[in-house]
């Protein structure tokens, strides 16, 4: 057994001791996983440079993770199942996403609803990355740090620099993260490489004309933890500083972590703790960043244990697309994902499917299916994910040329008009990543409805063999998967419309990183190939998606919904896109704004006679949503006052240049 203590740091009553239905009351036991794993099992050959750390005397590679469940206190009472989080950049998402709570991440989510609780789930959150500032509400892991002074090609380490405001400091890592230290501030083969846009030429920058330094209050002072620039890093541009690195995390503990405390969680919970029930099924839930190493995590056929059990039952990877990350390279961030590195290769498609490009073949599933472990999967991913570029590469070929069918016990589902992260009203130009801001206020579409029935669906698939509803997403067959580009051209019909340059959209390549990419280090920067071909969901003439699940406000709509905004102009590159974020343009009320606007987009008082009859359209689309498994009963209501507030905020905007 590779999980050899758990020291509690914390334990109290959930929520203050609220009762859930007829679960009863739960309670939340935070606490540090010491694990001891042996690096040369076959389990663990996988993990980049775990050969590399230290042994203890018994030949065992040693590291921490945190840790946190929330159960209830009566485990009797519960229904044995299991969801295990991986923590998205230290922070506990998965409670507040489910439950609906609003609240910003913490140490102790807040009950929401209790939808989680109320179906008997116990909860519990894995600390995983190496990089994170492990606090009382942040998660990470103790990781190993590889020796590599015997290597005869230890590699460098590349960082991006992705600013959205002028500065002149740059954190060598993600800036909320610890960063992967320069081994020599004097390195001169050290590199800094500048392009208009990710996908643009690069230039480099002299080194004359950078340092490892930052800029204090008492003046430039020399640091192996910061990249200085007197001229600064412009906004808009994209930067990477390439150099040699002073510390080699093994970043793929992290998946050691993930799959051993799981394991046991599943099969010795109580050499774990005490009070814990027999879960007889267990589901996996990643959101963005740790979606994709969900996705990594099959890839590397790590969903059997070192006994050669299977762990999980069920992956539910949320907002991933078709790419993975830097969970298992030498030198990996894995806050930093959009630079081409080891996260842009290939396989995006479950199954095995010729990739004339790459000249690889084989699936994400492959591993898994000769271990017999491949776990029920449900990817779900928005509108966001596909004009990123990837998307569409978990379901057709490297071309765009035919769909390529997912795995026998995966299902995909495309939240159609919505952005990465869940929106609502009000409406904000406030909330981007890393101090992005769109030139449009963002996307006010919430699919949670659609994720929890997701969830349901999963459970079912597990544990009743109730297939789920049939996947839904943009097809070359029906001819709903199409080019970019082709999109664009139809948001003319929105007023002061600004459309990104389709030659400046990011795009997955064919990714060189060097011979050494089988020992998990790459060269910087890559040499990049031929783009893979990237498709969206085509949109109607109002500029919704026709592809996917589709909210009632998309068969009846007030606005345009889309999952990608341009950059504004205070940030620099307008006709760039930013991440994550879409936007929601709202349709003139009336005949007198639509001509005042030069609007196309027919008025909402020429769409529907008033409020009743609105009500009437929207839950007859909730309704057949219901009836097709896309949205659970209990959120039926939930779905139509949505769309009802949203309604009521379009008119609200009767006055508005929109």
């Amino acid at each position: 057994m590779t999980v050899v203590d758990l020291e509690i740091v914390k334990r109290f009553p959930y929520a203050a001791g609220r009762e859930f239905k007829n679960i009863g009351s739960f309670e939340q036991v935070d606490a540090e996983v010491t694990l001891s794993v042996d690096p040369d099992a076959e389990c663990n050959l996988a993990i980049v440079d775990l050969k590399y750390a230290p042994r203890n005397p018994r030949g065992q590679v040693v590291f921490k993770a945190d840790f946190s469940i929330v159960k209830p206190v009566d485990p009797s009472r519960g229904t044995n199942r299991l969801m295990v989080e991986l923590p998205n950049r230290g922070r506990r998402r998965v409670v507040d996403t489910f439950n609906m709570s609003g609240k910003d991440a913490d140490s102790s989510a807040d009950p929401g609803d209790g939808f989680l609780f109320e179906r008997g789930f116990t909860v519990a959150s894995i600390g995983w990355q190496w990089d994170v500032y492990r606090d009382e509400i942040l998660m990470g892991l103790e990781a190993p740090f590889a020796d590599l002074a015997n290597c005869d090609n230890p590699g460098k380490s590349v960082v991006e620099i992705r600013p959205n405001q002028l500065s002149s400091t740059w954190l060598l890592n993600d800036r909320i993260h610890k960063p992967v230290r320069a081994a020599d501030i004097n390195e001169q083969e050290a590199s800094l490489f500048v392009s208009e846009y990710e996908d643009g030429p690069k230039k480099i920058i002299p080194r004359t004309e950078w340092n490892f330094a930052k800029e204090t209050p008492d003046g430039v002072v020399s640091s192996d933890e910061y990249v200085y620039m007197q001229s600064g890093f412009q906004p808009g541009l994209c930067y990477q500083v390439v150099y040699t690195s002073k510390d080699a995390p093994v970043t793929g503990a992290g998946f050691i972590a993930l799959r051993d405390i799981t394991s046991c969680l599943k099969y010795e919970p109580e050499l774990l703790m005490t009070g814990l029930a027999k879960f007889e099924s267990i589901i996996g839930y990643g959101t963005s960043q740790t979606g994709r190493m969900l996705r990594q995590f099959i890839h590397l056929g790590l969903n059997v244990d070192e006994k050669k059990r299977p762990v999980f039952d069920g992956l539910l990877p949320h907002v991933a697309g078709a790419r993975m990350g830097a969970f298992n390279h030498r030198y990996a961030q894995p806050s930093n994902h959009s630079y081409p590195s080891f996260g842009h290769l290939p396989p995006f498609t479950d199954i095995d499917v010729d990739d004339p490009i790459s000249n690889a073949s084989r699936g994400l599933l492959a591993r898994l299916e000769q271990l017999n472990a491949v776990p029920k999967v449900i990817y779900t991913n928005t509108s966001a994910e596909y004009w990123r570029g990837d998307c569409s590469l978990m379901h057709t070929d490297a071309h765009g040329t035919q769909d390529v069918p997912l795995g026998k016990n995966s299902r995909m589902y495309h939240f159609a008009g919505t952005q990465h992260g869940a929106g609502g009203l009000p409406q904000s130009h406030e909330g981007a990543a890393e101090n992005a801001k769109g030139r449009y206020a963002y996307n006010v579409l919430d699919y949670t409805p659609l994720l929890r029935s997701a969830l349901v669906a999963l459970e079912s698939w597990i544990e009743s063999h109730v297939n789920p509803p049939p996947s839904k997403h943009p097809t070359l067959e029906d001819g709903t998967a199409v080019p970019r580009g082709k999109v664009l051209s139809k948001f003319s019909r929105l007023p002061n419309q600004v459309t990104p340059d389709p030659d400046k959209l990011w795009v997955i390549r064919n990714t060189d990183l060097g011979d050494g990419v089988d020992e998990g280090f790459g060269d910087y920067p890559p040499v990049e190939g031929d783009a893979y071909t990237c498709l969206v969901s085509d949109v109607d003439d109002d500029g919704n998606e026709v592809s996917g699940i589709r909210l009632p406000d998309l068969n009846h709509p007030v606005a345009t919904h889309a999952g990608w905004n341009v950059r504004h102009p205070d940030t620099g590159s307008t006709d760039q896109i930013i991440p994550m974020q879409g936007f929601t343009r709202w349709f003139p009320v009336n005949s007198q704004q639509q001509s005042r606007n030069n609007d196309s987009r027919v008025a909402i008082n020429d769409r529907y006679a008033d409020r009743d009859e609105y009500e009437k359209l929207v839950r007859q689309d909730a309704e057949l949503l219901v009836s097709d498994g896309y949205v659970l009963q209990q959120d039926l209501e939930l779905v139509v006052h949505n769309a009802l507030d949203r309604y009521d905020e379009s008119l609200s905007r009767s006055k508005e240049s929109l």
